[in-house]
């Protein structure tokens, strides 16, 4: 089995014979590993192939994952083809454990982890991986290269040994060091970094510790590899266990949880799309996009979907995210660096060769200056359902979401660039204004809890303005028809957010309008249990995969609408897309299954989430049989 078929072969060992092997493996061929920081990705070979230090949005110290030259990455594994590997995460953790095996010559284990506290005073950036040979009498000789690449390439360090291991130093002062618990020969490698060769036999435990800005080379007990294994482990597990989902999809929900956690900079809650820049949504193609931001509508369903499943603290550091970053003059950005400020212009790297050849490979995103009314909305529904499940917004956060309520109640009415950043100009997308009138109707119920009964009856008025409007201009057959996704946009005109008028409670769940609407985003973009998001013209270009977030969202629907039996089939294909240790990407390519773009994507993690949720409790309901709806939330409370 080649190692593309046993990266599709979920739980199957990826197989490599050489370095051939090792260059086509596919993107979702990796698990992640972080400390609130930034973000790793472990390749099934062994290899670190994408990490920032000491930000996300800082630049690679490893990019091979966008470059097999020229990239740089940092391995463990067997010294020579074939070798076959597995991975697995430690049980409610996100501590990776990687086995290699090869025939006739043993198998060597190496477990990953950066060290994590939940503490954003901690900022220990470091890599920790140990070394062992299961089982008795085993010993293996395995290879470890140390190829940083500073600056995304464009710096190859110089690289020192020392005592105890090698460190790099680049052209603008960086330094990055590895020490081995071992005696080791290193030998500098003609374009750059340095490789060592060990033999590990039953018995022995090898640790290895990369530490970012550290001018010498520390002995590797001196990082305290030990104790801070114990304390990461004990980390997770403790967050972990304030998991509030039975249901049986508890592994996938649990697994997203701990995914969209690692994606939250712990210092000001913001959570960014995905640690990754330029994985493509189509191989070879243009849709290569930066996601190391914080986009405010996904930040804010981040921590919705967290909130749901018992993580409270989450939404409560997002708003105080917003809180600091917010102008309440210039109202809410689009995109925020991880700490609230602007994020780059776009830039386009043209060294790097791209992730399966599709260039160009860029940094920045071109689309922060766009105009994106649903926003708000998405910022005000999460705030609602803060409050809902017992948080208590501070004044300073109510007054923020207030300035935001007020500009939206001016601005709805007006064209926009849409959820999916299309580079082709502003429609009246049908998604912008569902998201205003979720907008009023939250903020409403929310306005009770400060005492301003006012605005609640302001908000509401408008509310009913908009889903007027809405109702008379997005509706096609004189309300015997199926809502299109812009106005006058024609009668064809399909986009997969029309999903969210059911999920929203646009209207009841029974309306004939949402079932309509439901056949139709199927009918014109389905391709069996998948959705792709659009079919218009973008701007951009070129195809891409189907959007997994939007077959989420059908799940949803249909299980809203009572179709209970599909809207598992839907949800199953989609949670059963995710790799070998449950990561999604963005998109996936309905006939192989290939997964596709950035990796892992906190939008089809906490599509999971509410799908899984929305699901069992539909469940639950029908077994009971009961009529209530299996919407998630209701009415805030008024508050005495």
């Amino acid at each position: 089995m080649d190692i593309v078929s046993a990266a599709r072969a979920l739980r199957s060992p990826a197989v490599f014979r050489s370095q051939d092997d090792v260059r086509a493996m596919p993107i979702a061929a990796r698990a992640v590993i972080g400390n609130g920081f930034t973000a790793a990705l472990v390749a099934l070979d062994g290899a670190v192939d994408w990490l920032c230090m000491p930000r996300f949005d800082s630049p690679s110290v490893f990019a091979r994952v966008l470059d097999a030259e020229r990239g740089g990455c940092f391995a463990i594994r067997p010294a020579a083809f074939p070798y076959a590997s597995i991975q697995r995460y430690d049980t409610n953790t996100n501590v990776l454990e990687t086995l290699f095996t090869a025939d006739g010559r043993g198998a060597v284990r190496v477990l990953d982890f950066m060290p994590w506290e939940d503490d954003p005073r901690a900022g220990v950036h470091e890599i920790h991986r140990r070394i062992d040979v299961p089982g008795p009498g085993g010993e293996i000789e395995i290879e470890i290269v140390f190829d940083p690449r500073f600056d995304y390439g464009r710096d190859v360090p110089r690289i020192l040994t020392g005592d105890h291991g090698v460190i790099a130093e680049g052209a603008n002062g960086e330094r990055l060091s590895l020490s081995v618990g071992a005696d080791v020969s290193w030998t500098m490698l003609p374009g750059g970094g340095a490789r060592a060769t060990l033999l590990v036999r039953a018995g022995q435990q090898i640790w290895t510790v990369l530490a970012w800005g550290r001018s010498d080379i520390c002995h590797y007990r001196s990082h305290r590899p030990f104790e801070h294994l114990r304390s990461t482990r004990k980390a997770w597990r403790t967050w972990s266990a304030q998991l509030d989902y039975d249901g049986p999809y508890r592994h996938h929900v649990e697994r997203s949880a701990l995914t969209l956690k690692l994606l939250m900079y712990a210092p000001t809650g913001a959570v960014v799309a995905a640690p990754t820049t330029s994985l493509p949504e189509w191989p070879g193609g243009a849709r290569n996009w930066d996601y190391r931001y914080a986009w405010a509508r996904d930040s804010a369903m981040a921590v919705r979907a967290a909130n749901l499943i018992g993580f409270r603290s989450e939404a409560r550091n997002f708003y105080h995210f917003l809180r600091d970053a917010v102008d309440v003059g210039a109202g809410l950005q689009l995109m925020y660096t991880i700490d609230g400020q602007p994020v780059p212009e776009e830039e386009s790297l043209v060294h790097l060769a791209g992730a399966m050849g599709s260039r160009p490979v860029r940094i920045g995103n071109g689309a922060r200056d766009q105009v994106q009314l649903d926003t708000t909305g998405a910022v005000v529904d999460a705030a609602h359902l803060y409050e809902r499940f017992g948080g208590a917004l501070t004044l300073r956060a109510w007054d923020t979401l207030a300035s935001l309520l007020h500009r939206a109640e001016s601005s709805w009415q007006e064209p926009d660039h849409g959820i999916w950043e299309p580079r082709t100009g502003r429609s009246h997308n049908v998604h912008s204004k569902l998201m205003n009138w979720l907008a009023m109707d939250r903020g409403a119920q929310l306005a009770l809890s400060f005492g301003r009964d006012d605005l609640c009856a302001r908000w509401t008025a408008v509310a009913k303005t908009i889903h007027a409007d809405i109702c008379a201009k997005a509706m096609i057959g004189n309300g015997k028809g199926h809502y299109v996704s812009t106005y006058g946009g024609g009668e064809e005109h399909a986009d997969a957010t029309l999903l969210l008028l059911a999920l929203h409670g646009f209207l009841p769940d029974a309306d004939e309008r949402l079932r309509r609407t439901t056949a139709f985003v199927r009918e014109r973009l389905g391709a069996g249990p998948f959705l792709y998001r659009y079919k218009a013209d973008d701007g951009v270009g070129g195809p891409e995969g189907a959007f997994l977030l939007c077959g989420f969202w059908l799940a949803e629907a249909l299980a809203l609408q009572g179709n209970l039996d599909e809207a598992l089939s839907v949800f199953v294909a989609h949670a059963e897309s995710s790799n070998h240790v449950g990561l999604l990407t963005e998109e996936i390519d309905p006939e192989t299954k290939t997964l596709l773009g950035n990796l892992p994507q906190a939008f089809s993690h906490l599509g999971l989430v509410n799908a899984a949720l929305r699901i069992d409790r539909a469940l639950r309901l029908r077994d009971e049989g009961s009529t209530a709806s299996p919407h998630l939330v209701g009415p805030l409370p008024r508050k005495t």
